[in-house]
């Protein structure tokens, strides 16, 4: 079976895809000089957390994933984001191909609160990877072998391809998923307040709970978020 070793040579944001995606140029070599006829590649990626510094300001961001930076120590650990698929074709030696990996706004999940919470540098990244592998045998013979997982790298990614790819889909704005009866009192408190916009009722109930103050409007009970 092909020994095979794997590096991430960069990462792009696509530019004109429908949907925020990450380009992972992933370089597969195969050093034995066996000829691989198919690679069907199935790919776990982690941030590493912990193999990086956070500044003050980081450390307040991240608050909701990780606890006050005074239990860092044991609450600081790897974290899955997501699972990504790709098809090699035959090669001899080395080749590159792209690993595509869908990105998201969605605060809701952990991964996107650790991007958001993050304002500078790169994103230390675990690449760990399976599936199975097609290639001719000494005999000249078609096998085929699953890949073990313990085939695996790192990369260092800059967060400057994933905002770069928010403020592409999302510009200047974000993305809040409420629950459909939290949005129904919500639209309820906007049009009986008259307001025209979405922001203009959010900016109005924080500035009454800034100021600690009831939140009622005509036709509406009070409302708390």
């Amino acid at each position: 079976m092909p020994e095979l070793e794997f590096q991430i040579a960069g990462a792009e944001a696509v530019t004109h895809g429908l949907s925020p995606l990450v380009h992972f140029h992933l370089q597969v070599s195969a050093p034995g000089g066996e000829q691989v006829q198919t690679l069907l590649l199935q790919t776990q990626i982690q941030l590493q957390c912990p193999q990086r510094a956070y500044t003050d300001e980081e450390k307040k961001r991240l608050v909701e994933l990780f606890g006050p930076p005074e239990s860092w120590s044991q609450t600081l650990r790897n974290r899955l984001w997501t699972h990504a698929q790709a098809t090699v074709g035959p090669f001899e030696g080395s080749t590159q191909t792209v690993l595509p990996v869908p990105c998201t706004f969605d605060l809701n999940l952990a991964v996107t609160k650790y991007f958001y919470g993050l304002t500078s540098g790169d994103v230390p990244l675990l690449f760990l990877f399976s599936g199975s592998v097609f290639y001719t045998g000494p005999d000249g013979r078609l096998q085929v072998q699953r890949i073990s997982w313990n085939k695996e790298c790192g990369y260092r990614m800059p967060l400057a391809v994933w905002w770069r790819l928010m403020e592409q889909h999302y510009p200047n704005s974000g993305w809040v998923y409420l629950r459909r009866d939290i949005f129904d009192r919500l639209y309820s408190y906007k049009r009986a307040s008259g307001l025209g916009t979405w922001e203009e009722a959010i900016t109005r109930l924080l500035g009454a709970a800034e100021a600690d103050q009831p939140i009622v409007s005509e036709g509406v009970a009070e409302v708390a978020l």
